[in-house]
């Protein structure tokens, strides 16, 4: 059964918390690829300004989950998808939809960052010029904004027109945030964002993450735990293409339900 959950603010007043909203809802949510089935009957609801954590070993399905929320998986031969993803309420994979539009709503951060061969600028400004929102000043702008949303403006105002490749890897993991944020999503799903990160810019990258989720509705993919606790509002244990538990972070991290949710986070496998 699907359960809403209350979303504690873990950073800010202490104790204070907020009606939690649903922004994406998933019933019986299964994912084939070939005979291989990847996801079975995931019910969960994320919901709207909050950070959720996916946890699990590898193989087990979180990646999969990111990809169905977005319709990557579309992109993917041989995959079929049963049950329902509901983002503000209207099924996703309804006939009615455009997989482009939707993947503009729901912005992906992966585990490497990938910036074009191009200026910090216009990797940036791409989304919005490919769709014609803006030229000009709204356009640096738009730029602008979208690099102080992911802090680094005052690292790049000088060096807008350089490559993107000449950044460090920690600012050039922020400038695919940047990106993904230009084109005015509501929804951030990030595989793994500061795995291949040094502590400090992970450390930027978290804190990059709780301030976003003001504004965005966030999903992440991560293998370690100390990362999920303290950045999460909710955590969800994968394993096996199943959803094992889900619930606020610090009830998963202290006193979860289940055996072999214990036994993850305490690192007896995975």
């Amino acid at each position: 059964m699907v359960q809403r959950y209350l979303a504690v603010e873990k950073r800010g007043t202490a104790g204070e918390a907020r009606e939690a909203r649903e922004k994406i809802g998933v019933a019986d949510l299964g994912v084939h690829y070939g005979d291989f089935q990847a996801l079975k009957s995931i019910d969960l609801v994320i919901n709207t300004n909050c950070v959720t954590a996916l946890i699990g070993p590898s193989g087990c399905g979180k990646s999969t989950f990111l990809r169905t929320v977005n319709r990557m998986n579309d992109l993917v031969e041989g995959v079929r998808i049963t049950g329902r993803v509901r983002v503000d309420g209207q099924d996703i994979y309804g006939p009615a939809v455009d997989p482009v539009s939707l993947r503009r709503r729901i912005g992906m951060v992966f585990q490497r960052p990938n910036p074009f061969p191009k200026s910090v600028y216009d990797n940036v400004a791409f989304g919005p010029s490919v769709h014609g929102w803006a030229r000009g000043p709204q356009l640096e702008g738009l730029v602008e904004d979208s690099l102080r949303k992911a802090a680094l403006w005052e690292e790049v105002k000088d060096k807008l027109h350089h490559s993107a490749l000449q950044l460090s890897g920690g600012q050039q993991q922020r400038l695919c945030i940047a990106r993904a944020l230009a084109v005015q999503p509501e929804i951030l799903l990030m595989d793994e964002p500061a795995s291949a990160l040094d502590p400090i810019s992970t450390a930027k990258v978290e804190d990059l993450i709780d301030r976003l989720k003001q504004e965005y509705t966030i999903v992440i993919v991560t293998h370690n735990m100390q990362q999920a606790a303290r950045i999460s509002d909710v955590t969800a244990f994968f394993l096996n293409g199943e959803l094992v538990e889900y619930g606020s972070t610090e009830v998963i991290f202290t006193n979860p339900r289940d055996r072999r949710t214990e036994q993850y986070i305490t690192g007896r496998f995975g």
